[in-house]
Parts: structure tokens; C-alpha cells; sequence
């Protein structure tokens, strides 16, 4: 099956519209209270490895609907104006979530270069999986 484009060039051109932070600059950014990172990882890669503490889980799958006013899924987190730093395991899916939103018009969006994986090699701050209901504003 020849594809005519595929998932290393996706990743290219969403990287090409989005803003991307470099550990050092989303560290800085971690913990500032309009800032929220966003971990868009599936739930079982979050009880496994953890998460930057005080990260909203949203599943990529659902993203753009829980970003969406129109949706009956909306989460009201996404209209709070913040700025969201978007993450995944290695930048993958990140990257083309934050190309999403961006395309969607949610402002302030930029994702985590390296991920979630270089996040805690780099030594960065990392927690259990924070157990609260969809939508509810992280602690």
C-alpha cells in the first residue's frame, strides 16, 4: 500500500504551524497558574509512567471535541483563556494535536518538545496519574 502522505511528513507540517517549548521553557512555564499542560497521552500510559503534576488528562481522541463550544463534549477548561502546552510520550501526537486547536483557533496553544519521555529524563518534576473527573480543573 503506497499512502500519499504519511506520518512523518503529517508531523513535519503540523511542526511547521505550531509552537514548540523546549524542556527549559516549558519548565519555566511549569506551575505558573495561567499555564495549563495538557497530557493527551491514553489513560493506561499515565498509571504506568506518570504525569507532570498538575496536568489536565484529556485523551487525544477526544480533544477537539472536548475544545469545541458546540460540542456536547466540551470541557469548559479549554475556554479559560490559558495558555495549554499540549504533551504526549515523544512529541508525536502533540504535534499534531497542537496543529489541530491551532487550526480550530483556541489561542495560546504550543506543545512539549521530546514529550512526556525527555520531560522526566531531563529530571523535570513527575507524579502519580491525578485522579479527578474529566473536566474538573486540575488541583
Amino acid at each position: 500500500m503506497q499512502l500519499t502522505k504519511g506520518y512523518k511528513q503529517l508531523i513535519a507540517e503540523a511542526r511547521a504551524k505550531i509552537r514548540t517549548l523546549s524542556q527549559q521553557e516549558a519548565l519555566a512555564l511549569h506551575g505558573d497558574p495561567d499555564v495549563l499542560f495538557v497530557d493527551i497521552r491514553d489513560v493506561r500510559e499515565l498509571e504506568r509512567e506518570g504525569m507532570i503534576p498538575g496536568a489536565f488528562q484529556a485523551p487525544r481522541g477526544m480533544l477537539e471535541f472536548w475544545v469545541d463550544p458546540e460540542s456536547p463534549y466540551y470541557k469548559d477548561v479549554f475556554g479559560s483563556g490559558k495558555q495549554f502546552v499540549l504533551y504526549c510520550a515523544s512529541a508525536w501526537r502533540s504535534s499534531l494535536a497542537a496543529a489541530a486547536l491551532t487550526e480550530m483557533g483556541l489561542p495560546r496553544v504550543a506543545h512539549l518538545d521530546g514529550g512526556f519521555k525527555a520531560w522526566k529524563e531531563s529530571g523535570a518534576p513527575v507524579g502519580p496519574r491525578e485522579h479527578h473527573a474529566h473536566g474538573e480543573r486540575p488541583r
